[in-house]
This record gives structure tokens, C-alpha cells and sequence, in this order.
């Protein structure tokens, strides 16, 4: 029955520690009187103790009211409940020496003697606090080792597993008890941490297993992503939960608290070690310039917004035709008062000619395109007129305005392409380069720069968030085929490789990103339901439903044909593509706008766009028939 109450009572109400408080202060009052006369009880009686006892607890009473020491958590105890206590008592006894003045000048002999009163405080104060200590000892014993905690590991022995094993220990609502430090550091295995022994990373399924583990928490900020995905992969073995600790630069305040311990997510595992670039390099193309970027709006177009402004533009000008989505980044961005938001569509050589004339841009950052394979499979004419005519228009406006450097943002799925949406970016990629090599043999300015790099984590249209809510509405997860695979970089470094290549071009080049290693997309989505606390097959299901309209089962970073050049940095490369004649290209969209134009049939554009990519091969697509040498019919 006492441990039930224990255990349901989370704080002691606060009559019931007034009354504790009085009862023990009229106790080491007794105790004073007791001291003060060697336990001799007749003359403790001549001084009419019970008087003495009464008036003290009395004083008591008062001073609590006053000055609300017993309005702390009493399980919480410190050293600031310690000076209340001790400022009640002082109260206390300052009244009970009043009252002991009066009496003595009225009546001609003291109440109580003073050597009562000293001893009753020393005691009082003595009593008062160790009976607080006890309590919370009492609390903290009963909701460890009575209450049926989740056993927790700690990854990482260092500060930051030393302040995550505090803060959970500190919290007196916490569902968790930490049975030890993991280390990879075997110099740290074997040694004791408050109490807390540190186990070998070598040994982790064993732990799991003997200690009975529930969660693991990582608390390691320099654990390398193998390394982690290994350890959340042994845990998932082990039906184990996993959550991290985020980077101290995230902390609330400064201070780390319980709900920032958050589970792993699955971008916490496809994210790399992060890449140093020399921001230096940066700085100093960006800064005191005017830059551009088109799709400032979408996922990569944003963030570069927010990277750049970092570097002090003298003024950046945004365009996108995303309404509602550029309105979130002008909100964002309020207090950058050389920000400047426009909607717009780089299709409309007008609208951009005269924003390009008011503002005469240093930079431009082209991240304006439409991307979603399956929807430019079924439109062509938009992949062509967006990602091709529009890119035109943006470079032929950068040339008459004299931009210092134009740098592109295209996709692996322009390499080898399987698909519309692959090949007019391709296109546009063969364009801007031929340019930039056309305007070098005239002597003239601006460089063009493209850069080329894989999926996006967490960018508008991937596959992770699709997935997210397909487990969040129970399934079934649809995977396209069991052997397709992409790789993946996070936002930031996409950015972050844009703006390099923006700052080490010099014209002409296609920059690419070591990618790393390409991931299994059917691997990606059981991970993602094992994270989830979800049995694969039990509670939800992966379907396969066939590769869409022009998707290909793996990316390619470089052609067949192509091979690479080393830069400054080893993570980032320069493609060596095949050289394609200015006016050859130049012709072949002027082409297809004139196609576009005379609302041409969309068999006939992607016809002139193969013509023009020879490798383009329609794969899983209508267009394949193109690629097949057989008739077009209406039921083609």
C-alpha cells in the first residue's frame, strides 16, 4: 500500500509539510531543552517547557506563512530550498526571542533560555533540511528501483553521454534508467562513471540481450555514419529503440533537456560525415554582389536563399512562380532587407529582361526546373519548354547583361537518360556548356558552370517523406521494383557543392559530388518501418508496383564515356563530357521551339530531343517505340 501511494504521489501536499515542518521544529525545541538541562526533567519542568515548545512552533508557523518555504518540491531538494529553510528559521527564532524579551521584562525572569533558543535553531535547521534529503532519496530510490523503467545504453562516455545520462537522471518524470556508457574507446572500456560502468561497442548484441535493454541513446557527435547505421542496425535485431542527442549547438538555451532526445530518423542515417568546403573562396565571390537564383521557391532553390544571404550579397534577387512557397521564404527572410522576392517564370523573357535590367545581376544560381520523372514523361512539351527554352532565355539574358558566372543545377538523371525529364535537362547541360565554350573563343565574359548530383533528402517530391506518410496511414509502402537504387545527399551539401562550383569555375565545367554509396530502395523503406516501432509483413507490407514511365532502376553520376578531372577538393570532381558543336546544339533548339510553338505532337518532340541526345533511351515509357525503329500509330 505505501509503495502504490509512493508511486502514484508525485508532490506531497503542502499542508502536510507545514505540519512536518512545526511537528519537527517542536521537537528539536524539546531536544534544545533536553541538552540545555542534561536530561534533567525536574528542572526542564521549572522553566515550564511545554510554554516554550508551544511558543517556538507558534513562531514556526508564522514564519513558514512568511516567507513559503514549504513551497518547494520537497523530491527536488537544493541548495536554495536549503537558505529558505534556513531564513524561516531565522525568523522563527528572532520571534521567539522577541516574545521571550517581553516575558522576561513583564514577569522579571526569561521564559526560555537563550541557550534554548540557540540550540533549537542549530537543531531546527539540522532537522528541517536532512528530513527534506531523505524525502527526495526516498522518491528518487522508489522511482528507480520499484517502477518498471525502460533500461537505456548510452552511446559515448565523453561529455556529451555524461551531460544525457544527467539530464535523465535529473528528471524526476523520466520512463528511463541508465544501465551503462557504450565506447568504441577501449582505453575509456572497464572504468565506472558515478556509479555507471562503460561497456565495449564490440560487445553490443551482448548487452542488448543480458541487460535487457529497451532503448539506446547515442550521444556521440563524432560517430561516422557506418559506424551508426551499423548500431541501429544490431538494435533493430534486437527490437531496441534508438534515439539521439542533437548537437549542443541546438540545446534550448543552451541546456540540453529530456524531450530534445529524439528518435533516429532515417535522414539521421543517409546523412554523411559533413563536408568542409573553403567558405573563404565563397565569401569572396559573393560578397558586395548581386545575385540571382531562379526556383527560390523549391527545395535546393531555398536553401541556397539561406546560404547566400549568410555571405553578405550587396542584393539578392529571388524569382520563382510558386506563390505561396516564396511568400514562406520572404517571411523567413524578413529582416534581410537586400532580399528582394519576385514571382515570376523564367519562361517569360520580358518579365526576367526587365527585372535582369533593374537589378544587372553579378551571379546567377538556375535552380528553376520541373523534375518529377513520371509527370514530364506524360508532359513533354513543359520539360522541354521549362528546362530547355527557359534555361535559354536565362542564359541569353546573363550574356546581354554581362553576369560574371551563370552556374546550373542539373541531375544524374540528365547521364544516360532513360527519361524525358533526364534529357532536356541533359539538353540544357549540352547548351550552357557550348556557350560557355563559344563565348570564350569570342573573347567574351560570362561562365557557365553546371552542377550534377543525386537525390535530395527531404527535397519536395523524395521518396522519404512519401514514405513517411504511407506508415503513417498504415500502408502498404509502395516500392517500385526490388532492385532499385539511389543515392542520396542532404540539402545542405547540395548547396554547399553549388556554391563551391559557383566559386572555383571558371566556364564550362560539370561539376560533380561523390555521392558515396547508392542505397537499395526497398532496404530504405524496411528501415524505415523497423524505426517506425512497426513489424514489416505483421503491421504493414511493401508493395512492388512496377518502375514508372521512364524510371531507371540505378543512377548514373557520369556516362559510360565520360571520366573525371581531380579538383581542390577530393569530394568534389569535374566530368569529362564529349564536346558538342555551338551551332549543331543552337539549331537543335531552335527546333524544338519551333515545335513548341506549332503545338507539335509530343511523339515528334521527344523524336528530336533523342536526335539530339543520341544515348537518350526511353526506358519503361510509351516512347519507346521511338527507340524501336517501329511505326507511330494512334495507338502508339
Amino acid at each position: 500500500m505505501i509503495t502504490k501511494y509512493l508511486l502514484k504521489l508525485r508532490i506531497l501536499p503542502r499542508w502536510i509539510i507545514i505540519l512536518l515542518d512545526m511537528l519537527i521544529v517542536s521537537l528539536a525545541t524539546y531536544l534544545a531543552y533536553l541538552l540545555r538541562f542534561n536530561f534533567e526533567f525536574q528542572d526542564i519542568k521549572s522553566f515550564n517547557y511545554g510554554l516554550g515548545v508551544l511558543i517556538n512552533t507558534l513562531s514556526c508557523l508564522l514564519a513558514l506563512l512568511a516567507t513559503r518555504s514549504y513551497a518547494g518540491i520537497v523530491r527536488y531538494t537544493g541548495v536554495r530550498d536549503g537558505l529558505r529553510v534556513f531564513y524561516s528559521l531565522v525568523i522563527t527564532h528572532v520571534v521567539t526571542f522577541a516574545v521571550n524579551l517581553f516575558y522576561s521584562i513583564a514577569y522579571g525572569k526569561a521564559l526560555i533560555p537563550n541557550s534554548v533558543i540557540l540550540i533549537a535553531f542549530l537543531a531546527s535547521f539540522l532537522f528541517l533540511f536532512q528530513y527534506r534529503l531523505l524525502i527526495k532519496n526516498i522518491f528518487s530510490y522508489y522511482r528507480s528501483n520499484v517502477t518498471r523503467k525502460a533500461r537505456v545504453l548510452v552511446f559515448g562516455a565523453g561529455q556529451l553521454g555524461i551531460v544525457t545520462k544527467h539530464v535523465i537522471d535529473g528528471s524526476g518524470d523520466s520512463d528511463y534508467k541508465v544501465m551503462g556508457f557504450v565506447e568504441d574507446d577501449q582505453r575509456k572500456v572497464g572504468k565506472v562513471i558515478n556509479g555507471t560502468p562503460i561497456y565495449s561497442g564490440t560487445g553490443l548484441r551482448d548487452l542488448l540481450g543480458n541487460l535487457e535493454i529497451a532503448e539506446l541513446i547515442i550521444a556521440i557527435t563524432s560517430l561516422s555514419n557506418d559506424r551508426k547505421n551499423e548500431i541501429v542496425d544490431i538494435c533493430l535485431e534486437y527490437d531496441v529503440k534508438v534515439r539521439t542527442v542533437p548537437k549542443a549547438n541546438s540545446w534550448v538555451k543552451g541546456k540540453l533537456s529530456l524531450n530534445q532526445i529524439k528518435e533516429i530518423n532515417i535522414n539521421d542515417l543517409l546523412g554523411r560525415e559533413s563536408i568542409l568546403l573553403d567558405n573563404n573562396i565563397v565569401r569572396s565571390q559573393i560578397i558586395d554582389k548581386c545575385v540571382c537564383i531562379t526556383g527560390a521557391a523549391g527545395s535546393i532553390g531555398s536553401e541556397l536563399v539561406r546560404q547566400v544571404v549568410q555571405y553578405n550579397p550587396h542584393t539578392l534577387f529571388v524569382i520563382d512562380q510558386a506563390e505561396s512557397a516564396l511568400y514562406e521564404i520572404e517571411r523567413d527572410l524578413f529582416d534581410y532587407k537586400n532580399v528582394h522576392f519576385f514571382i515570376a517564370d523564367i519562361r517569360n523573357e520580358s518579365r526576367i529582361d526587365e527585372i535582369f535590367f533593374q537589378f544587372k545581376p553579378d551571379i546567377i544560381f538556375h535552380a528553376a526546373a520541373y523534375k518529377h520523372v513520371p509527370m514530364m514523361e506524360r508532359n513533354p512539351a513543359e520539360a522541354v519548354e521549362c528546362n530547355i527554352l527557359g534555361t535559354k532565355k536565362l542564359a541569353e539574358l546573363a550574356v546581354k547583361y554581362k553576369v560574371q558566372k551563370f552556374v546550373m543545377i542539373s541531375t544524374d538523371k540528365a547521364v544516360n537518360p532513360t527519361n524525358v525529364m533526364g534529357c532536356s535537362k541533359r539538353i540544357a547541360e549540352i547548351y550552357v556548356r557550348s556557350l560557355s565554350n563559344h563565348l570564350s573563343n569570342e573573347g567574351e565574359g560570362t561562365a557557365f558552370i553546371t552542377t550534377r548530383f543525386g537525390n535530395v533528402l527531404g527535397s519536395n517530391g523524395s521518396v522519404i517523406p512519401f514514405f513517411q506518410k504511407q506508415i503513417r496511414d498504415g500502408g502498404p509502402v509502395t516500392v517500385t521494383h526490388p532492385e532499385i537504387t539511389r543515392y542520396f545527399m542532404t540539402i545542405t551539401e547540395a548547396c554547399q557543392l553549388v556554391l563551391e562550383a559557383g566559386a572555383m569555375g571558371k566556364g564550362g565545367e560539370i561539376y560533380i559530388f561523390d555521392m558515396g554509396k547508392s542505397v537499395k530502395i526497398v532496404d530504405l523503406a524496411k528501415k524505415m518501418i523497423q524505426l517506425s516501432g512497426l513489424e514489416l509483413n505483421r503491421d504493414i507490407e511493401i508493395v512492388f508496383t512496377g518502375l514508372r514511365q521512364g524510371e531507371k532502376l540505378y543512377e548514373e553520376l557520369l556516362a559510360s564515356a565520360e571520366n573525371t578531372i581531380p579538383t581542390h577538393h577530393k569530394k568534389i570532381l569535374i566530368a569529362k563530357v564529349s564536346e558538342y558543336d555551338y551551332d549543331k546544339i543552337t539549331d537543335g533548339v531552335r527546333r524544338l521551339e519551333e515545335m513548341i510553338r506549332a503545338n507539335a505532337d509530343e511523339y515528334q518532340l521527344v523524336k528530336v530531343m533523342k536526335e539530339i541526345v543520341p544515348e537518350f533511351k526511353s526506358g519503361s515509357s510509351k516512347y519507346k517505340v521511338l527507340d524501336d525503329n517501329k511505326p507511330l500509330t494512334p495507338a502508339s
